[in-house]
């Protein structure tokens, strides 16, 4: 089932485009990665998609509910956090926290505090009195504490310590593991490398390309360096499929070769000889997506 659906989705400010014809499905369930620069689109549909931006064409749809004609009932069973986390200074994180959970109508004291104690996050000081970190924390139990079907999340571990950023990703897991579905945008390429089911790339303004993590790896270039128990004809791997860079090394008893996709033709040219070890640098999101960069704009 698609939780999140849109159709040629739009949006122009004035002549400048935010997002265009954006096809896109997000099923139940997964967490979804949406990835790229700033300024290629992906809080503007996010904005859209909770109708805090009109649409300049397309549509779009959320548990299959119009995201104009329907936005106050997608709303109670989203969780949202936005990337520009605004609050209100004088109150503290619990009244606040209990200020949005009454909005809802619901009693989400015993997940408040539970996730404050995740997070480390004391509920009783001023919000104008907290490091950016902390003011991400109450953003992340104001998102999660309700128990939302579906969670939103922009950026959602800026500010945050390595510690607390494992800990959002641990409870970003439970969460899927409970059948829930998590839409995350974010430019920490390592974090949506971790947890994130399917990735969809952004670039200028477009979606240009949507799989999943372990396909998008297997299309990355890696290193794959063999040590040899003697020297040998480096150029036998120059020619091989999916090789595209060859470095003898160690008076050519070893080589370094650059490989993207399938390392078999590899493997099996160096098993001709007497082979002492074999070592690969595995491809990493990061390299894709810059792959999809290179030579744009919005390479640099």
């Amino acid at each position: 089932m698609a939780v999140i659906e849109t159709f040629g989705l739009t949006k122009f400010y004035g002549d400048a485009p935010g997002i265009i014809d954006l096809d896109l499905e997000i099923r139940e369930g997964e967490i979804f990665g949406f990835i790229g620069p700033n300024g290629a689109g992906k809080s503007t549909t996010i904005r859209t998609l909770l109708n805090f931006l009109f649409p300049t064409r397309g549509s779009a749809t959320v548990f299959g509910l119009d995201v104009v004609k329907d936005s106050e009932e997608i709303r109670r069973r989203v969780g949202y956090l936005p990337g520009d986390l605004a609050m209100y200074e004088t109150m503290t994180a619990r009244e606040f926290l209990t200020y949005f959970a009454n909005l809802r109508g619901i009693d989400a004291r015993r997940m408040m505090e539970d996730l404050a104690d995740r997070f480390d996050l004391l509920l009783d000081r001023k919000i104008k009195d907290y490091s950016s970190g902390n003011r991400q924390k109450v953003g992340v139990v104001n998102a999660f504490m309700h128990e939302p079907e579906l969670l939103i999340l922009d950026e959602p571990t800026a500010g945050l310590d390595p510690l607390m950023q494992q800990e959002f990703q641990d409870l970003v897991n439970e969460v899927r593991a409970e059948g829930r579905t998590v839409f995350l945008s974010s430019h920490i390429l390592p974090e949506v490398d971790r947890i994130a089911d399917r990735v969809g790339i952004v670039r200028e303004s477009r979606l240009i390309e949507v799989n999943t993590i372990e396909a998008f790896k297997a299309s990355a270039h890696r290193t794959v360096t063999i040590q040899f128990a003697e020297p040998i004809e480096a150029s036998g791997f120059a020619a091989l499929p999916n090789v595209a860079s060859v470095e003898a090394r160690n008076d050519a008893s070893a080589v370094t070769l650059t490989v993207r996709g399938s390392i078999d033709a590899a493997i099996k040219k160096a098993a001709e000889y007497d082979v002492v070890s074999i070592s690969t640098g595995s491809g990493e999101l990061e390299e894709v997506f810059l792959s999809y960069y290179s030579g744009t704009d919005d390479a640099e």
